[in-house]
């Protein structure tokens, strides 16, 4: 028993139901719940665009200095030491989501502190920019004030830039920074992010949604006269000053305390205490199991349990191929209405009543190496988007496409996220609350589904599906922790079949941002896999896949050891069901 399970079972011990004081240890949960949320909102109002929180407060992007962070650092050290301190085991088993999902935030936030990671703030894959586009969309303009408010966060655009590279300049001063690699991606996206007419820029928005010709006109004069310039002296600190004293390997150990900032964000994309090496043995062992059943399919079908041989002849097939970037997103969007059709009849018991839509991802995040992506819509009268590269129409397969889809989609992330909004306690937490470990490994799960039942129309999805999966385990430890080079990585992954040289590369480099990311899809997909197997042989006759899917999303987004938990208590009740 690893310790992750052992953690599961401590807390399922803990939420015994008790008498006593269980009400005043609730609403004080709750009341440090509220707390948190509120400090996050106070800290980041944009935050209330992608969750759904109500505000008033549209006027100031995050403060990123360092006396804010600071202050920050010790508002959630207090909440901790508060949440620690609460009688635990006479809280409720309603409570328990709220619990474990707070403590394993507030833990995990403060393990990445070792990080320092405002001292290498160049992203280019889920950075400031990315997210200051979707502010933008979302930018509320219809009364006076918010508009005035509008005019008063834009303008501040330049002194968040500001403070972004006093930041970058003192972590070059500690030997902090990002590969050469990544900034130049983030150099490209300036670049393309400075236009010449105001009217054109992502981040104009705002007054292309208003009426008001004094706002569109003062909204254009910011753009020009100071969003622009300060998006040029961003770009030109990073190509003169620290471009040449950026690190060019990629490996996280490369940064100071590199080993214990690699184990936090594991911690924090896995929500378990797993070392890299465990990481590591358990993906390349799920790695031959995926390539043993490729090599049936392909002996089957081709003739062939060659890998190489078997992606090649898959490729070679002008019938998988697109013929433009309209036929790609065409595709996708059909595809979809066949996947909520067969996943509503056979994979869940009741659909979202959100819908979802599949829009192209903006021109200045594809040409930078960013992928396809799943956008959240807070309002559930709005649609949820998938961003859908087509830059690659010409290579990717309709094998690819559909699995994208699936994963992006139904059943993937929008059917998880928008019945999580349903189901979930309704809680000001749990809007907020989210882990890659639950979300990614749902996704991946979903993957699977989507072959079993049949949802693919392409025949060669069964090895495509197979051919990436479990390998984020290993090439992510393998560069952070385990001193691969990044030839190597690329070599790795190009020989999975999946990726090309150039889509190796970008995946390096996401690597590179977002350390540990790439082992939460099948940690988390490997743990739904072995509870449905759990509950499959427990109920025998009596399991439901319908229903244990409905149990795996009701209890809303938790770490790992929790859902293990929720799960248990779901067998138990369906096994007391006459």
């Amino acid at each position: 028993m690893d310790s992750w399970t052992v953690k599961a079972a401590v807390l399922a011990v803990l939420f015994i139901p008790m008498s006593g004081n269980s009400q005043t240890a609730a609403a004080k949960l709750n009341q440090l719940a509220d707390r948190f949320v509120d400090q996050q909102l106070q800290y980041d109002p944009t935050l209330a665009y992608s969750y759904g929180f109500p505000t008033r407060d549209h006027s100031h992007f995050a403060d990123r200095s360092p006396q804010a962070l600071s202050v920050h650092d010790q508002e959630e050290r207090e909440d901790l030491t508060a949440l620690l301190a609460l009688p635990v085991a006479s809280l409720a088993q309603s409570d328990r989501a709220t619990y474990v999902n707070l403590r394993e935030r507030l833990e995990s936030d403060l393990q990445l502190r070792v990080c320092k990671t405002e001292l290498w703030n160049v992203n280019h894959f889920d950075g400031w920019q990315s997210e200051f586009a979707e502010v933008a969309e979302r930018q509320p303009v219809d009364s006076a004030e918010e508009r005035k408010q509008a005019l008063r966060r834009w303008r501040s655009m330049p002194q968040y830039l500001d403070v972004e590279i006093a930041n970058l300049r003192v972590g070059l001063s500690l030997h902090y920074s990002v590969p050469q690699s990544v900034v130049r991606r983030v150099i490209q996206q300036m670049n393309t992010l400075v236009v010449v007419d105001p009217r054109q820029s992502v981040f104009y928005s705002p007054a292309k949604r208003s009426g008001n010709a004094a706002f569109q006109n003062a909204f254009r004069q910011i753009v020009a006269n100071r969003i622009n310039p300060a998006l040029k002296s961003y770009r030109d600190f990073l190509q003169t000053e620290y471009l040449p004293k950026a690190r060019e390997g990629v490996a996280i150990s490369d940064l100071p305390n590199g080993a214990a900032c690699y184990q936090a964000f594991l911690r924090s994309s896995t929500t378990l205490e797993r070392t890299p090496e465990e990481i590591y043995d358990l993906g390349e062992k799920t790695v031959r199991e995926n390539v043993a059943e490729i090599a049936k399919i392909g002996e089957a079908k081709y003739g062939s349990t060659d890998l190489p041989k078997i992606v090649a002849k898959i490729k070679s097939n002008p019938v998988e191929h697109f013929r433009s970037k309209d036929d790609l997103l065409n595709f996708s969007q059909q595809f979809l209405q066949q996947a909520k059709e067969v996943t509503a009849e056979q994979l869940i018991t009741g659909m979202p009543e959100q819908d979802v839509v599949i829009q192209p991802l903006s021109p200045f995040e594809e040409d930078a190496g960013v992928g396809s992506r799943f956008q959240r819509q807070p309002d559930p009268g709005k649609p949820a988007v998938f961003l859908i590269k087509l830059g690659d129409w010409s290579t990717e397969t309709r094998s690819d496409a559909e699995i994208v889809t699936i994963h992006e989609t139904v059943p993937g992330h929008y059917l998880q996220q928008a019945l999580a909004r349903q189901l979930q306690p309704a809680t000001r937490l749990s809007k907020l609350i989210d882990n890659d470990a639950y979300a990614e490994g749902w996704a991946r799960y979903a993957e699977t589904m989507g072959e079993e039942a049949k949802i693919y129309d392409t025949e060669d999805a069964a090895v495509m599906r197979r051919l990436w999966p479990a390998r984020g385990m290993v090439v992510d430890p393998g560069l952070h922790a385990l001193h691969w080079t990044r030839q190597q990585a690329v070599d790795y992954m190009v020989s999975s079949g999946h990726f090309s040289a150039d889509a190796a590369n970008d995946y390096i480099d996401r690597i590179a941002v977002m350390p540990g990311q790439l082992t939460s899809y099948d940690t988390g997909g490997l743990e739904i896999k072995a509870l449905r197997a759990e509950a499959q042989a427990r109920l025998g006759a009596r399991f439901d896949l319908r229903r244990f899917n409905r149990a795996v999303l009701d209890e809303g987004v938790v770490p790992l050891g929790e859902l293990r938990s929720h799960l248990a208590a779901w067998i138990a009740d369906e096994l007391s069901q006459k």
